[in-house]
């Protein structure tokens, strides 16, 4: 099954939905936004993304800027903003098994999936 962090406001996400819908018949859509990841969870999420925890920030939300930017932080402070912000997650990430990519492109997605 085919896992997906989504967000219906985002053109790419919406985007990167119906192109995975369209090849796959099992798809979860997780609205991180009404039902934000929790800690331990974007963990999992990171070590299957194979990413720092900085690379799963968008830093050009407000939030990030007005809060966080040209602060010295930790892995664990940067997931713990993501946590209490997930506006603050990039998006889309399609998940598949123990394997994770940020879905903003469809050729990686189709490869991907």
């Amino acid at each position: 099954m085919i896992q997906i962090y989504h967000n219906p406001r985002c053109g790419k996400s919406r985007n990167c939905l119906a192109f995975v819908t369209e090849k796959e018949t099992e798809v979860e859509i997780i609205k991180y936004l009404e039902t934000p990841p929790s800690k331990e969870a974007l963990i999992d999420l990171l070590q299957k993304l194979n990413l720092k925890s900085i690379q799963l920030v968008r830093v050009k939300e407000s939030i990030w800027i007005e809060q966080y930017k040209n602060k010295s932080l930790s892995d664990d402070a940067i997931i713990e903003a993501l946590a209490a912000h997930p506006i603050l997650i990039e998006r889309p990430i399609v998940i598949k098994g123990n394997k994770a990519i940020i879905g903003r492109i469809p050729e990686e997605v189709a490869q991907f999936i």
